[in-house]
């Protein structure tokens, strides 16, 4: 993994990029009509000055979860069981109610272009061993994209953590909780080895495990929801176990929708299980107005050697361009606080179908030139 320095602070993303119609699904391209979107969102991004890319999880279909529904076997869809569904359960949809029955008659927390359809996203039983399928569909993403990035670019590919992949499946097979959530790691792992033996950098996407902690660890308690979380960790480690870590990256964030995340558990409380992701690069939220102030945990827990972290300095929370000034500002907290080569500026979470394109791209030009401004300075 390429490495700031105090002439060059490098540039990324989390992975989600607004289709050129600004939607966040695919429709019905065919293989043709695909590669030219992803031809000219690779194009985009290094006319934007982007250093490390992706091609816009395009052909994913904008969607970090349910692209894996047709790349596992031994599940079978049903509707969920009674009760709430865990995404529209937790404190803050209670403390905050009257919003989000708004939001619901509205019918979106996003930017939301006309006609685009809703659907529900489909809930999964285990009822057989977890296996995985997906090698024709992986295949395709990794050349769509190797035929538009060449050889000499610094690039990435997303998958999911199996934590996050949880929340939408049931257990009726394995013995225990523990063994299911390792049937779906050592699934997944197929899926990180083949990205990086592609020649791609490894980037894990974990936005549902401190997203639980509003849903199902306020009422364990701190104790017991890390634990939860350790065992999740675990299985990404198994998962990625022999997999050069100088190839991986691990977004770790907390949902980012457009609510009040007046709940979300605070860095403080899990930094130390995130650093124990076998990754060399760790992105989090630092631009969003209930994160931004966590650059100071980083006066009291060191970064391990050899690691790198990509704070979000721009953030898909608000309609707002940050200015390049502010952008340099923050990169200098964590450039003072970390060391300038250990630090890419990258941003809070993905902008595909959240934001409209032009705000978007807008502010991805705002970074880079924040990051030239910071460079310029000297730090």
């Amino acid at each position: 993994m390429k490495r700031s320095s105090s002439k060059t602070i490098l540039t990324t993303h989390v992975g989600s990029l607004p289709r050129p119609d600004g939607t966040d699904r695919a429709g019905n391209e065919d293989d043709a009509a695909l590669r030219a979107m992803v031809a000219g969102v690779v194009a985009q991004q290094r006319e934007t000055g982007i250093d490390v890319i992706n091609e816009g999880e395009y052909a994913k279909g904008g969607d970090w979860l349910s692209y894996v529904d047709s790349r596992f076997g031994g599940f079978e869809a049903r509707p969920p069981e009674g009760g709430t569904p865990v995404i529209l359960q937790g404190k803050d949809r209670e403390e905050f109610a009257d919003f989000y029955r708004y939001a619901t008659q509205r019918g979106t927390l996003f930017y939301e272009p006309a006609g685009q359809i809703k659907q529900a996203r489909p809930h999964w039983v285990a009822v057989a061993p977890v296996t995985y399928r997906g090698a024709a569909a992986l295949k395709r993403e990794i050349e769509l994209f190797r035929g538009a990035v060449g050889p000499d670019t610094e690039a990435f590919i997303t998958s999911t953590a199996p934590a996050s992949l949880e929340p939408y499946r049931r257990n009726e097979y394995y013995k225990t909780q523990e063994e299911f959530i390792f049937a779906i790691a050592e699934a997944m792992r197929t899926e990180y080895q083949t990205i990086i033996e592609a020649g791609f950098i490894l980037q894990v996407d974990d936005a549902w495990l401190p997203a639980l902690w509003d849903r199902v660890g306020m009422q364990m308690g701190l104790d017991q929801f890390r634990k939860y979380c350790e065992v999740r960790i675990e299985a990404l480690n198994h998962a990625l176990r022999g997999l050069p870590e100088d190839r991986i990256r691990y977004h770790l964030c907390w949902g980012s929708w457009h609510g009040p995340h007046a709940f979300d558990i605070e860095l403080d409380k899990l930094v130390d299980l995130m650093l124990r992701v076998r990754a060399q690069g760790y992105l989090i939220e630092a631009a969003n107005a209930r994160h931004e102030h966590e650059y100071a945990v980083w006066d009291h827990v060191k970064l391990p050697d050899g690691k790198i972290l990509i704070p979000g300095l721009i953030s898909h929370a608000t309609d707002g361009i940050e200015h390049p000034e502010l952008v340099a500002q923050r990169i200098r907290r964590f450039a003072k606080r970390v060391g300038v080569e250990n630090v890419i500026a990258g941003a809070d979470c993905g902008f595909g179908g959240r934001t409209h394109p032009q705000i978007a791209w807008a502010k991805l030009k705002a970074l880079v030139q924040g990051a030239e401004l910071a460079s310029k300075s000297g730090l």
